[in-house]
């Protein structure tokens, strides 16, 4: 049995598990909520095991007899647990008591949010920090702290190495498999949400290859902000009978219930001085390696590994969003763990983006770009300069995030970090 990898999310449960008396792990399948909540329950349900179910419903107020915590896995397939749950947190609310899991939001909604009772934590796919490619030098907490710290450190990790973690995936079950076994596994993956997850949604899909091509054409608007109308032509090239846009909706909302999209939204900062920003998504699936597998991109097609000079794009513009997803992916958990959110500034007019703002609850932020590249020139810090003229204090720090050699501070004061130095 493999021995369990310690995720950044550990350290959340350690912080809320003390103080709450429910919490709910959700996202997508495959995240290793399940072994991240084993290793805290003193009991565990499996729901996804019919005798569970009907034991649970003959004696809904066993939960209450039961050693806690209680650890009930994919708790989606039977939602009057929710409810159950909610209810008993109200007759003892003892800290540490439940742990749900869940990778699908239900069909069938519980009566009651759950707010007060039931606190929901996002499990994502693992980080570079957590995949263990190099140890960590630069902190999104120091950043965040606006103490500007020292940016320091060496990475020994190349542009062969990202493209070949971006195939790779974060699921951990599947990471660790040969290559042809991994894109099987992959292959698998993408199949069953076809297949198994979407009926179980109460979505019939009676046009498997078309949301087939929705979900390929999805994967090619990785990082970019394209309207979900562009998505839909990208999937449908030349066809007059196209599906209906309730139908491709409906795809849209079932992933999300899947937890398998995971956009960005655009920044809305409280400023007198931002009053044309755009809002539209930047559009992630929840792995890269899903995007990668969707568009049949394995390492070898995104990289020329023979020239003389070393390593270089052969898919330049996809191996750049791509990049950019797996760079969102890390932040994003790491964000979590610091309580801040996550988002993307586009002008309305186009002539500004930074592609990632981290903002604390006080709506002071950190600016990261992404380039895929090993240097940074003056052009590629254009934007944080006009972000920082805008806000002044209230920008905590700069970032460009490379696939470089070493981690610095530029004469203007913006830092440049590898991906693989940047932790939480």
């Amino acid at each position: 049995m493999n021995a369990y990898q310690a995720r950044i999310v550990d350290q959340e449960l350690d912080e809320l598990l003390p103080g709450l008396p429910a919490i709910s792990i959700e996202g997508p399948k495959g995240v290793g909520k399940t072994a991240t909540g084993q290793r805290r329950g003193a009991t565990f349900i499996a729901l996804d095991d019919p005798v569970q179910r009907e034991l649970l419903r003959a004696d809904p107020q066993r939960l209450d007899r039961l050693p806690g915590p209680v650890l009930i896995d994919e708790w989606q397939r039977e939602p009057t647990v929710w409810d159950l749950v909610r209810r008993s947190v109200d007759r003892d609310p003892s800290p540490g008591r439940f742990v749900l899991t869940g990778s699908a939001t239900p069909t069938s909604a519980p009566t009651h949010s759950g707010a007060g009772r039931i606190v929901q934590l996002r499990m994502r796919p693992m980080t570079l920090v957590e995949r263990a490619v190099a140890e960590p030098t630069v902190s999104l907490c120091d950043l965040l702290s606006g103490r500007r710290p020292e940016i320091v450190g060496e990475s020994p990790v190349s542009l062969v190495d990202y493209a070949e973690e971006i195939v790779r995936s974060g699921f951990p079950a599947i990471r660790q498999l040969p290559s042809r076994a991994r894109r099987a596994q992959l292959d698998g993956y993408l199949a069953r949400i076809v297949e198994r997850d979407f009926p179980e949604q109460g979505h019939l899909v009676r046009r498997p290859e078309t949301l087939r091509g929705w979900l390929a054409a999805y994967a090619s608007a990785t990082a970019t902000t394209s309207s979900y109308t562009a998505i839909l032509d990208a999937a449908t090239p030349g066809e007059s009978n196209k599906p209906a846009k309730t139908t491709t909706v409906a795809y849209r909302d079932v992933l999300s219930q899947l937890w398998l999209l995971d956009p960005v939204p655009g920044w809305s900062p409280s400023r007198s001085t931002f009053t044309r920003l755009g809002r539209a998504v930047k559009h992630h699936l929840a792995d890269p390696a899903l995007a990668a597998r969707l568009l049949g991109a394995s390492r070898e097609a995104l990289l020329n590994e023979s020239t003389p000079a070393g390593a270089k794009p052969r898919m330049g513009p996809l191996l750049g969003a791509l990049f950019e997803s797996l760079v969102t992916l890390c932040i994003r958990v790491y964000a979590q763990g610091a309580e801040s959110s996550i988002h993307h500034l586009r002008t309305g007019d186009g002539r500004h983006e930074v592609d990632l703002i981290v903002q604390r609850a006080d709506q002071r932020v950190v600016a990261l770009e992404v380039k895929l590249a090993p240097t940074v020139g003056d052009d590629d810090v254009a934007h944080l300069r006009w972000l920082r003229a805008r806000l002044g204090e209230d920008l905590l720090d700069a970032v460009v995030v490379t696939t470089g050699p070493a981690a610095y501070r530029r004469a203007d004061g913006i830092a440049v970090v590898p991906l693989a130095l940047l932790g939480p």
